[in-house]
């Protein structure tokens, strides 16, 4: 079973947006000792408990502070960038850090209508309908030969960097039957978002392996999931650990305005209503979550569930009052716990 990380480097009541960064730089660098397979960053726009609001940009910072990791964005929402932007940037990153850079895309905003708006300079959700072409162009562009333009007096060559020995690995992201599809009919390796939406898991990557079609990019079906997890030495730490982002999650789906992660405690005072407590409820059964015995029980269990090639962790436990701001201890005792209970490296099957 191969283990990887899931970063929306979280902001927590108690944290800065650099205390935050610094506890993302700080997991990576343990995530690199504890031989996990790669760690991505997510982007999401606008929102008080997410810092990561630029891939490329936060890639960079992680793939200077480690060393072995596979780093990549987890992923690029491609309707909010131009495809040679998002090409130039990963081609660049792997110039830098050769063979160590993954470039996963979606078409999510990640971002709420007027963030999106903004982002997209005032182009229209038709944007969205473009993402299958707007793909093709980012993998065109990556490649050594670029893309030829022609034009009325010329050929025109377009590259994203000048002369490229390596390009980074490209992977599909998405929560649907649709993204699945999208994968599939390109040859792509598909990782299935089951820490935001698990009713669709079995039927979209079902559909994936039927549907797939080869290519020099992928010559057979490659899954991989993500899974919200907290690990702690018992289990009631790691259900009182997970409790803020449950409530964070349960808020926000009930029309209250996206706040920083609360602290344990905070959460532990604040009542939720009775359709809160069953979305965070729903949530918590789609997490793993327990003692690194119990932990390890469910990711196997998962693994052979829907037969994935790796499965990504998405550390989402929050702090006690009293941590220190640059750190995450809860999201470095998951990751710890976890490599700790395998009978084998992390990043070994």
């Amino acid at each position: 079973m191969r283990l990887s990380v899931l970063d929306l480097a979280p902001v927590r009541t108690d944290q800065s947006s650099p205390d935050a960064l610094a506890a993302t730089i700080r997991l990576a660098k343990l995530a690199d000792s504890l031989d996990y397979t790669r760690y991505w960053a997510a982007e999401h726009h606008n929102l008080p408990s997410v810092a990561a609001t630029n891939p490329a940009v936060l890639v960079a910072m992680l793939a200077a502070a480690t060393s072995r990791l596979q780093v990549g964005a987890g992923g690029v929402m491609l309707p909010n960038h131009a495809p040679l932007a998002v090409a130039e940037q990963f081609a660049l990153l792997e110039a830098a850090h050769p063979g160590r850079i993954d470039l996963g895309i979606g078409r999510a905003p990640g971002a709420d209508p007027v963030a999106s708006t903004v982002l997209r300079s005032g182009r229209d959700d038709s944007v969205v309908d473009q993402f299958p072409d707007h793909l093709d162009d980012v993998i065109a562009l990556l490649g050594p030969a670029g893309v030829s333009v022609q034009l009325t007096d010329r050929n025109y060559v377009l590259k994203s960097t000048p002369r490229a020995l390596t390009t980074p690995r490209v992977f599909v992201l998405g929560s649907s039957v649709h993204s699945a599809g999208v994968a599939a009919a390109k040859g792509l390796p598909y990782v299935f978002g089951h820490h935001l939406f698990g009713e669709q898991t079995a039927e979209a990557l079902a559909y994936y392996r039927s549907e797939f079609v080869p290519s020099e990019l992928a010559t057979e079906p490659t899954v991989f999931l993500t899974v919200n997890t907290v690990v702690a030495e018992t289990h009631q730490e790691a259900t009182a650990l997970i409790l803020p982002y449950l409530h964070m999650q349960a808020r926000t789906s009930t029309g209250h305005p996206p706040a920083p992660v609360p602290l344990v405690e905070e959460a532990q005072q604040t009542p939720l209503t009775p359709e809160q407590h069953r979305i965070a409820q729903a949530e918590l059964a789609r997490a793993v979550v327990g003692t690194p015995a119990e932990a390890l029980a469910q990711l196997r269990e998962l693994a052979a569930r829907f037969g994935v090639d790796e499965l990504m962790l998405n550390p989402v436990a929050s702090a006690r009052q009293g941590a220190d701001p640059a750190a995450s201890p809860g999201r470095e005792s998951t990751l710890e716990l976890v490599a700790g209970a395998l009978p084998h490296k992390v990043n070994e099957k």
